[in-house]
């Protein structure tokens, strides 16, 4: 998908646009847009603990060949133990309700987010499905089997 495509979005908050903005790439080299938590006021992320944080947005994505990928923020997970629940986030070609970010603190200490704070980011890439042939054995490797750093592990 070239660069100019487009997404249709629903703003489904008052305050997206006049408080908060859009989802947006942050520089010409980003990867992701942000997004940003649509809120009135404060919401507490205590110790330990999880929740949902809304974008108030929804999308539809242009084809059943695309899946938006939500990702936690670098600089929230390195600084405030913030991440995201799930991991990733997928937002399905079908779905069309609200963007949710499902936010953990990892940290021991209450995390606050602000209204219109980024929250997470939000990437779009293509999907392959895929369907299954059942085999008795499958080709041979120099791998093998070998998991969980066979391939060695780097101390530096």
């Amino acid at each position: 998908m070239s660069t100019g495509s487009k997404v249709k979005v629903k703003v489904l908050s008052p305050l997206i646009k006049t408080k908060i903005p859009m989802p947006c790439y942050a520089t010409e080299g980003s990867a992701a847009m942000d997004l940003h938590a649509c809120c009135e006021t404060s919401i507490a992320i205590p110790p330990r603990s999880r929740g949902k944080i809304p974008t108030g947005i929804a999308i539809e994505l242009p084809s059943p060949d695309l899946v938006a990928l939500i990702f936690p923020r670098s600089g929230l997970a390195s600084k405030h133990g913030i991440s995201l629940s799930n991991a990733v986030g997928v937002i399905d070609s079908d779905y069309r309700g609200e963007i949710i970010c499902l936010v953990k603190n990892e940290s021991d200490q209450e995390f606050v987010i602000e209204p219109g704070d980024r929250i997470a980011q939000m990437a779009f890439f293509p999907i392959c499905r895929m369907g299954w042939e059942e085999v008795a054995e499958l080709e041979e490797t120099q791998r093998g089997e070998g998991g969980f750093g066979s391939t060695g592990i780097s101390k530096k």
